[in-house]
């Protein structure tokens, strides 16, 4: 699974619950939650 940065808990964290989405201008993401608060994490990566 992916990591990103929790910014409430201002950590790298496993992105739980993760789902891959493209977004408008054609940039693939993951977003997902935080193991820990439950926060939204979101990940850029990139046109691959």
């Amino acid at each position: 699974m992916a990591e990103g940065r929790c910014m409430k808990c201002k950590k790298q964290v496993e992105i739980k619950d993760g789902k891959e989405l493209v977004m408008k201008n054609g940039m693939k993401a993951i977003q997902g939650v935080c193991p820990d608060c439950g926060t939204k994490v979101f990940r850029i990566l990139g046109k691959k």
